[in-house]
């Protein structure tokens, strides 16, 4: 019996986020924005790959080929390149929950550089940043009616268990739990000593690790196996460093997007600490089970 894709799973609970988003919560998301972000994500992909493959030329594709094989059986069923376009709904539903415009064209910037981002900045066959975060933060940059609402989800007892659940599903099965223990762990060991200095009560620490939003980073954003370190030392290093370096620029710069910043700053950081302890790269593989 052949397992499912994970990333299956991760479309379907990202999509269910946002309808229940947009039918229990008061979102300025419109639904047309959606659309847009998928529709801008999926062509972006498409015709990046094909663009892709005519600049490298016959021997860089036979390389290509090589390096992602496993990738190519993954995507047969689609008839196009290794590069999934699972991947690029992903990045779109990523969008269409964390990010708010107010222009399609901002919608549609956001959705081109978050992939194109994966075709640009690469070394050694991999691409190192989070493409949904660049996507964010190039339009925070580059834009005036870009913003993130990190409170957008509220604190609801439910939707906490919905994300953990779902998360630590989709993270059982990629392998990747390490990563989202050690990036919580690090920020609430922090934000404990900081209510603890300040002798506020803990109802003040848990609003700050519950919203929705900072639940949907750290479950989702954060633990996407194609742009993090490969070896676990790695990965753990790395999600204590955006841990602290998220507690810095929102507790000494009040930064309400502060997990963003802290991703994009330290995303290059994992080139250096695979470097540092190799391993084996990730790659989406489907075995029978047993």
């Amino acid at each position: 019996m052949q397992q499912s894709d994970p990333r299956d799973y991760q479309i379907l609970f990202l999509s269910l986020f946002l309808v229940l988003g947009i039918g229990t919560r008061d979102w300025t998301l419109q639904p047309q924005f959606i659309g847009v972000a998928i529709a801008t994500c999926l062509l972006t992909q498409y015709i990046s790959i094909r663009l892709w493959s005519i600049s490298q030329g016959n021997k860089a594709d036979e390389e290509f080929t090589q390096n992602h094989a496993l990738e190519r059986r993954e995507e047969s069923t689609l008839n196009t390149s290794p590069i999934s376009l699972k991947s690029a709904m992903i990045t779109a539903l990523g969008l269409s929950l964390l990010l708010r415009v107010d222009h399609y064209s901002t919608m549609i910037l956001a959705g081109a550089l978050a992939i194109l981002s994966k075709f640009l900045f690469r070394f050694q066959g991999r691409h190192f940043f989070n493409p949904a975060n660049f996507g964010i933060i190039s339009v925070l940059i580059l834009t005036k009616d870009a913003w993130v609402s990190p409170g957008q989800w509220g604190e609801e007892g439910w939707y906490v268990l919905l994300f953990v659940g779902t998360g630590g599903m989709i993270l059982k099965r990629v392998g990747r739990w390490d990563t989202t223990a050690a990036f919580f762990s690090a920020y609430a060991l922090l934000e404990a000593f900081r209510n603890l200095w300040l002798g506020w009560t803990w109802d003040v620490w848990a609003h700050r690790l519950m919203s929705g939003s900072f639940l949907l980073f750290a479950l989702f954003m954060l633990t996407d196996p194609r742009s993090i370190p490969n070896a676990r030392v790695s990965r753990l290093l790395w999600a204590v460093s955006i841990a602290i370096l998220t507690f810095i620029l929102r507790n000494h710069f009040f930064m309400s997007t502060a997990v963003f910043w802290a991703l994009f700053a330290l995303s290059p950081l994992t080139l250096i600490l695979d470097w540092i302890w190799s391993s084996p790269r990730f790659v989406w593989r489907f075995h029978g089970d047993g």
